[in-house]
Formats: structure tokens, C-alpha cells, sequence
């Protein structure tokens, strides 16, 4: 397991409108007993110095975790990108670890893994690759990106590839443990994992 970092910090992305999920909140959907943001902020914890949620709702309930929860400067639900816009603005560190609420089973050495591709590259970004897609939302962010992203999203902007293309990205290839970006977008999917069958 790599040492967290005092330049690295985590934000749990929970403010969508979850419309798979039939509007139920995604972050707060049980997983064998417990809420799947429950699940992440035990993976992220030994990987980072602080972890921070981004909801747009059921915000006493996250806050309930003892972790700080911002909510979007944008209204209206603007996508993933607005949450990062959030917590760019609000990062207490150089370096943003990014991750959706909905992926409960996130790899160990994700920090490490991202930060070190993006340290030997040069880059500004560091995007996780599960050895068959693109991850676009579980990604590491430095914090100078924050003017470019607040530029984007008032030019219009929602793509997370779009944005991507115009920074210096290291794609990190996680094609050795590729389950752990499985993400539940639907009761379905969740009752399949629970029984076994996904």
C-alpha cells in the first residue's frame, strides 16, 4: 500500500440526480449492509490525508460521516465536472484524487498508481484505465487546473473528455485488478452484486 501524501487529498463525487437509480440517492444505496459511499471512504482513507464529499442533497446525512461536504457552485446538476470545479476551489492539497460514490470495490493503490504516472509524466491529470475503457471520473487533478476548469464549464462546457484534451493527461493502466472499477448505476446491478451474479 503506498503512504499517503500530505500533497494528496480525496474528492468523493455523490451530486448527481442518480436517474438509473430511480432518483434514489446513489451514494446512500446499501451494499450488503452498507452505504456504497461507506465502501469508497474506507478504500480512500489510507490513500489520502483528507477526504471530502461533494452532494448536492441529503447533505446532513453525509455530513454525518465527520467528513466536510460541498455542494456545486453551479446549479441545476452540471454533470461530474461541476464537482470537481467544487472541490478544485476547495482542495486543501496540490494534487485532487476524484472518484465516484457508486464504486465501492476502488483499488488499493490508486493514489500511488495515478500520482506517480502523473509525477513522471508531467502531467495534469492522471486518469485511471481498466485495461478496456477510459475511467474519466476516477482521476487525479492538480490543483492549477482550477481556472481552466471554471473557464470551461462558464464557456458552456459539461464533456469530460473535451476538458481532458486540453491539458497534458497520463492514461494508467489498472488492467491488473479491472473489477475494481465496477459501479452500480442501478438496483439491479446492486441486487446482482449482492447475490453473487455480477
Amino acid at each position: 500500500m503506498q503512504p499517503r501524501s500530505p500533497s494528496l487529498s480525496a474528492l468523493i463525487l455523490a451530486g448527481g440526480q442518480a436517474r438509473r437509480m430511480q432518483g434514489v440517492d446513489k451514494g446512500l444505496v446499501t451494499l450488503k449492509g452498507t452505504a456504497l459511499i461507506d465502501h469508497v471512504i474506507a478504500r480512500l482513507r489510507p490513500q489520502v490525508q483528507a477526504i471530502r464529499i461533494n452532494a448536492n442533497r441529503s447533505l446532513e446525512e453525509y455530513a454525518s460521516r465527520d467528513l466536510a461536504v460541498v455542494s456545486d457552485h453551479l446549479s441545476g446538476y452540471q454533470g461530474p465536472l461541476a464537482g470537481m470545479a467544487t472541490g478544485l476551489d476547495s482542495s486543501p492539497s496540490e494534487w485532487l484524487l476524484v472518484v465516484p460514490c457508486d464504486t465501492p470495490f476502488l483499488p488499493t493503490d490508486l493514489a500511488g498508481r495515478l500520482l506517480q504516472a502523473a509525477t513522471e509524466d508531467g502531467s495534469e491529470i492522471a486518469v485511471a484505465h481498466d485495461g478496456e475503457r477510459l475511467q474519466p471520473v476516477i482521476c487525479l487533478l492538480h490543483r492549477a487546473l482550477q481556472e481552466s476548469l471554471e473557464r470551461f464549464l462558464a464557456d458552456g462546457g459539461r464533456k469530460i473528455d473535451r476538458w481532458f484534451a486540453e491539458h497534458r493527461v497520463s492514461r494508467v493502466d489498472f488492467s491488473d485488478q479491472p473489477d475494481a472499477f465496477i459501479n452500480i448505476n442501478t438496483l439491479q446491478e446492486k441486487q446482482l452484486l449482492e447475490s453473487g451474479a455480477a
